[in-house]
Formats: C-alpha cells, sequence, structure tokens
C-alpha cells in the first residue's frame, strides 16, 4: 500500500478525529468533523475566515475540550488522559504561532533554547549546539544573539519554526505560515516545511487559507466550511472538486450572505425564547 507521502509503506494514523462536536456557548462551532492524519504527511486543513480550523488544531494540541466526539493522537484519546500523559504528549508536538510569538526580551537563541531548557535535563552545551542546528536549518545560522525586534516577518517565522522543531517532536501544527509574508519569502517557507518533512520525516499539519502555499506543500487538504468539513483529498481532487464552497474558495469569490429575518431580530432585540 502508498502511504500519503507516495512512500512504499502501510498508511499509519497519527491523527484520528471521529464525529467531533463543539460549541461556543450555544453556538456549534465543529460539527461532525471526521479525519485521519497519517504520518509522514503534509495535512494542510483550509477555509474562510470563521470556519473552524483554527478551532479544530486546539483539539488537535489537546487545548479545547469537545462537546463530542473523539480526537486521538499517536493512538491516545485526548480527553481521556489525565494530565501528565497530556504533558508527554504535548512534548512530542511542535507549534509554529502565526507571528513566531518569541520572547521579546529573550534574544532568537535563548528563544530556541526555551523548551530544552523547561523540559529536559540536558546541559547547556547541548542545548546550545542543539539549537543552534535548528537556526541552521532554518537558515538563520549567526542569528543567535539577534533580538525579536530586530528581525523580518519571515525570520520571526523561521525562528519560531525553529523553535517548535528543537526537540525533534513526531508532529508540527503551523498556524497561517504564509500569512503577512511577500511571495519569495512564503515560497522560502513552503519549502522549509517540505524539507523538515523530508529530513526529520516529520507529520505536518498547516492551517492556512492562502491557496499558493497550500496547493505548494500539501499532500492532502482538509476543507472546512461553517464547521462543517467539505471534504479531505489531494491537490488535485481540491482542484477538480465541484462542490461550490470549495470553488469560491479557489477561486476567491465572497458567499452571499443570506439573512434569516427571525434571527436577525433576536439579535437586534436580544431576545431569546
Amino acid at each position: 500500500m502508498i502511504n500519503a507521502t507516495g512512500k512504499g509503506s502501510p498508511r499509519e494514523p497519527v491523527i484520528e478525529v471521529e464525529d467531533l462536536v463543539t460549541h461556543y456557548g450555544t453556538k456549534v462551532i465543529l460539527n461532525g468533523i471526521n479525519l485521519t492524519v497519517y504520518r509522514g504527511e503534509i495535512m494542510v486543513i483550509m477555509g474562510s475566515s470563521g470556519s473552524g480550523k483554527s478551532t479544530l488544531m486546539r483539539h488537535l494540541l489537546g487545548l479545547k475540550k469537545s462537546s463530542s466526539g473523539t480526537v486521538r493522537v499517536l493512538g491516545k484519546d485526548i480527553s481521556q488522559i489525565n494530565n501528565k500523559e497530556l504533558y508527554a504528549l504535548r512534548k512530542q508536538m511542535g507549534v509554529a504561532f502565526q507571528g513566531g510569538a518569541l520572547l521579546g526580551s529573550l534574544s532568537v537563541g535563548d528563544n530556541v533554547c526555551l523548551p530544552l531548557r523547561e523540559h529536559t535535563r540536558l546541559d547547556e552545551s547541548t542545548i546550545q549546539i542543539m539549537s543552534r542546528m535548528k537556526l541552521e536549518m532554518m537558515r538563520l545560522g549567526g542569528a543567535e544573539d539577534l533580538m525579536p525586534s530586530q528581525l523580518s516577518g519571515g525570520m520571526l517565522k523561521r525562528a519560531g519554526l525553529a523553535r517548535a522543531i528543537v526537540m525533534d517532536p513526531k508532529m508540527l501544527f503551523f498556524d497561517e505560515p504564509s500569512s503577512g509574508l511577500d511571495p519569495v519569502t512564503s515560497a522560502e517557507l513552503d519549502e522549509l516545511i517540505l524539507l523538515l518533512r523530508q529530513a526529520m520525516n516529520m507529520t505536518i499539519v498547516v492551517v492556512t487559507h492562502e491557496l499558493e502555499s497550500a496547493f505548494n506543500i500539501a499532500d492532502r487538504i482538509t476543507v472546512i466550511d461553517a464547521g462543517q468539513l467539505i471534504m479531505t483529498g489531494t491537490v488535485e481532487e481540491v482542484r477538480q472538486s465541484e462542490d461550490e464552497h470549495i470553488q469560491k474558495l479557489i477561486n476567491r469569490k465572497p458567499s452571499a450572505g443570506v439573512v434569516d429575518a427571525h434571527e436577525y431580530l433576536q439579535r437586534l432585540t436580544g431576545f431569546r425564547p
């Protein structure tokens, strides 16, 4: 059997989401999501703003509890494990945030070293070597003494990515990697994401609304709209889909808002039956 990356080996599930439903108050945010991510693949989760894609990633990271359904990561049901087990599981995950999320009071090198200092008992010289290796991989060699304020937007994202992978996690979650970047810098970051999968055999989940980036890096794409999973498929399958939501996303067409008069009146008056 061929796996998601095209290599000949059985597909091993790393993330399994079954019938996931979640609410914010009375509002349904995710409704019956089913998704499997396989070892070594790059899964891109796409959708317009407010579609629920970032909420889904919060569930995968164990940061939010579902109203119903199951989320299994590396075979463990996140809702059933205790805090100690969840802590151990999270050490196998790397998270790269949209803006890099570096601590402004620490140098780039100290930001990258931070997870190793907090979560391992390695000696300082080993920590320094490991952090420099990851900075070199992200093409930031020699930048360890700079402060975050001295970095460009693309450099901030790469530094955040170096910190996310410094502990050699099995999975990497990346939120909006191309947001705010020029096309050349965005393409360079896409290249680094592909390099990570190849060099570290890492399973990568990317949340984005950037079509070009998604099509460049994805093995498969999951499209979410208004909390519903529209489809999961290869880049070509998504391109060829005739679903109107996907076509609007691909062709950048605005959705025509349909106003429910009764709901509109309730919002204006604040009345709830």
